[in-house]
């Protein structure tokens, strides 16, 4: 008995059988072409070594450092790069000798033993091995030569080029790290030039007796303003004048145009007055003559008075209560108030002046400790600079030394030795072979990896291993039967059939899941699938006939009410009124509701009114629970063929009204995610109760089935469809 993954894999070569016989000739032809090919010319091989050139001998730091940078950076990018073999191109051209760049890199091999970790780098110890293919012997050794000689150079080229960049580096360096030492010398220069003297004086002890200096200056000063002040509050009293008004009643006594514009004035007004007493009026043309040399006599004054008094060239304003005519007595006590203040104003400027000395003094000594780090650092940075500095001067003098050091990093060790290499071609019929067996291989694995991709259940075994996972009864395993197409239902009328015995043995386990109403098994059940063409109406119409042959009365009602009645393989036909008033038709109002097989006893067949608008709203309506109520009361079995769980839940919705639901599967159709979800949806009903699992349409024969119960065969087997019965005159018909 073959194995459930032989029988799959079995399965799955039939269905991919085109792709992998594409896929198997194609890797056979391929295997051929190769197999019968040409036989490849000669080839000749010349292989030499390159080392590095340690010990390296130089005088310089810099040599020595170059020379082993440079051999880290050897590896195969760099020894066959398109500027060494341009230029070994040409060198060959003219010895004769026509290879292009391309052609000689793909005719090259090099290979870096290093000893160092990085992978593909030269290091101290290391040697490079070169090979060369050609066609010609000599012209392979001669290239390879020529090979070693650009590689020797290439690497001491760019040896030099990298002392050359170090030398410029530090030319361009050095410069900036002098202004730096410049700028650092001249800041600490500035630095001590204006602190180094608060530094000196706080070391001497000189800033200290300033502060204290200052400190007795402040005291003798304000004894001097109290003397002044006690003065000039005197004078004040006699004059009863403020210094600002005293200084303007002085400078404007001593003017003699402000003296001769008060005389203008006052002739003036004396002169209005005289003629106001003869009676003229301000209107009368004197009068205003008089009034506009007023007015211009006193703008004068006033213009006058402010540029006497303005001391910074701009228009001042007079103070009130000024006096422009003093007595000389009032007038020598105006200057003595007006020098008064000034000596005043004099020693209060200078008190500021001390007190901000004394607290610049103060300053200093407080800031001594962060200036004297300051110069510290100030310090520091030239003595970095003139290090760094010094440094660079000595790296560049070793650099300009080293140029005359430098040489290749690379030298050769085992000059080029060419030989024969013949390539050996493995013969046609191994070839051959060993493309069938690959061919076979991946087309096997192809069909393997379209399967493994394909969520149906292929095998009767595979659906047994989820109903044991699923811990869900098995009822039965059904065999497969050939139909002429796919609406016909293939019905075991014939009771010699060799099916009977498998829905007979499907039978005996339904009748062995008892109810909590009757010991002797379900009375009526729903028969529903997972998705459409999985056999639940095949299976639905053969388990009431066989039930029917078991002498039990048996009512098969077609409730799927979202498609047509397949009653017609019974020789029944729908009546025509059903499908217009469904509801009546359940009611048994609309000619007679069940319809009785004349070729199998005991059995009765309610065909569906459908394919109806509003199917739910019928399985729901109280006729269809009054006729399933009485079905129940007056059949030993009734079946109910319901819609697939993926179209609708009517299935659910009957289930209520029976004792469970039996869940048809198909190998090839049914598929495994979807089957089991629908195991835990029915599982997690409160009200649901799922009876078991019917595998229908298995690729196993009757005979075998029937000889070793439910165990599947290894081997499928294809029957013929269960011979047609003659349609005879129309059944008998029941109405509840």
């Amino acid at each position: 008995m073959a194995s459930p993954f032989l029988k799959r894999y079995l399965l799955a070569l039939d269905r991919y059988k085109w792709p992998a016989s594409v896929i198997f000739l194609f890797i056979l032809g391929a295997s051929s072409l190769f197999a019968f090919r040409p036989e490849p010319p000669t080839e000749y091989a010349s292989e030499g070594v390159l080392v590095d050139n340690s010990p390296l001998v130089a005088f310089s730091n810099t040599a020595s450092q170059v020379q082993t940078q440079g051999l880290g950076i050897i590896n195969e990018d760099l020894l066959l790069s398109d500027i060494l073999l341009e230029e070994l191109s040409a060198q060959l051209a003219a010895q004769g000798i026509n290879y292009g760049p391309q052609e000689i890199k793909n005719s090259t091999r090099i290979a870096v033993e290093s000893a160092s970790d990085t992978e593909g780098a030269a290091a101290v110890g290391s040697k490079v091995t070169v090979r060369f293919v050609g066609d010609n012997p000599d012209v392979t050794e001669a290239v390879l030569t020529e090979m070693f000689r650009a590689m020797v150079e290439l690497s001491q080229v760019t040896n030099r080029a990298r002392l050359r960049a170090i030398t410029d580096e530090l030319k361009g360096r050095l410069p900036e790290i002098e202004t730096e030492l410049r700028e650092a010398e001249q800041a600490l220069e500035a630095y001590d030039r204006i602190e180094g003297p608060a530094i000196q004086a706080s070391i001497d002890g000189s800033l200290l007796s300033s502060i204290s200096g200052s400190q007795q200056q402040l005291r003798t000063n304000q004894i001097t303003l109290a003397g002044i002040d006690a003065q000039m509050q005197s004078i004040q009293n006699q004059l009863g004048m403020t210094p600002d008004q005293a200084y303007a009643s002085s400078a404007l006594s001593a003017d003699p145009l402000v003296a001769q514009l008060r005389v203008q004035i006052s002739e003036t007004e004396t002169s209005m007055a005289l003629q106001r007493s003869q009676g003229l009026r301000d209107e009368h043309p004197v009068m205003v003559n008089l009034s506009e040399n007023l007015v211009a006599f006193n703008q004068l004054l006033n213009q006058r008075s402010a540029e006497v008094l303005g001391g910074d060239g701009t228009v001042a304003p007079i103070p009130s209560g000024t006096q422009s005519n003093l007595d000389p007595a009032r007038a020598a006590l105006a200057n003595q108030l007006v020098n008064l203040d000034a000596q005043r104003d004099a020693i209060i400027s200078q008190q500021q002046v001390i007190r901000d000395s004394a607290q610049v003094l103060r300053q200093q000594y407080s800031s001594l400790p962060n200036k004297q780090l300051e110069r510290g650092r100030l310090a520091e940075q030239v003595g970095l600079r003139r290090e760094l500095y010094s440094r660079l001067q000595g790296s560049l003098v070793d650099a300009e030394v080293a140029a005359a050091e430098t040489v290749s990093s690379l030298s050769v060790a085992s000059p080029p030795v060419t030989t024969v290499r013949k390539a050996e071609q493995a013969p046609p019929l191994v070839v051959l072979l060993s493309g069938a067996l690959l061919g076979l291989v991946i087309s096997g694995g192809v069909v393997y990896l379209l399967d493994m991709l394909d969520g149906t259940a292929r095998t009767s075994e595979e659906l047994e291993g989820i109903l044991q996972e699923q811990e869900v009864p098995l009822l039965g395993v059904i065999p497969a039967m050939k139909t002429r197409s796919a609406r016909s239902v293939p019905v075991l009328v014939q009771p010699d059939s060799v099916y009977h015995s498998s829905y007979e043995r499907l039978l005996s386990r339904l009748r062995l899941v008892g109810t909590e109403e009757s010991s002797i098994g379900p009375r009526m059940i729903v028969i529903v699938s997972t998705a459409a063409k999985e056999g639940k109406s095949i299976s639905a119409y053969n388990i009431a006939i066989a039930s029917a042959r078991a002498g039990r009365r048996t009512l098969l009602v077609e409730a799927d009410l979202r498609s047509g009645s397949k009653a017609e393989v019974l020789g029944l036909s729908v009546e025509p009124q059903s499908v217009l008033e469904p509801l009546r038709y359940y009611s048994g109002q609309v000619g007679n509701s069940l319809q009785m097989v004349s070729q199998v006893e005991n059995l009765y067949v309610c065909p569906s009114p459908g394919p109806q608008r509003q199917p739910a709203a019928i399985i729901e309506s109280s006729e269809m629970q009054r006729f399933l109520k009485d079905a129940r009361s007056r059949f030993d079995m009734v079946i109910l063929d319901t819609p697939s769980l993926t179209r609708c839940d009517d299935a659910l919705l009957l289930e209520e009204q029976t004792d469970g639901i039996v869940l048809v599967s198909r190998p090839g159709i049914t598929e495994k995610a979807v089957l089991e979800a629908a195991i835990e949806e029915l599982d997690l009903g409160d009200d649901v109760r799922l009876l078991g699992v019917v595998v229908n349409a298995a690729t196993m024969s009757a005979e075998q089935l029937a000889s070793a119960d439910t165990d599947v065969v290894e081997e499928p087997f294809e029957f013929a469809r269960e011979p047609e019965f003659t349609r005879s005159a129309p059944a008998g018909r029941i109405d509840f």
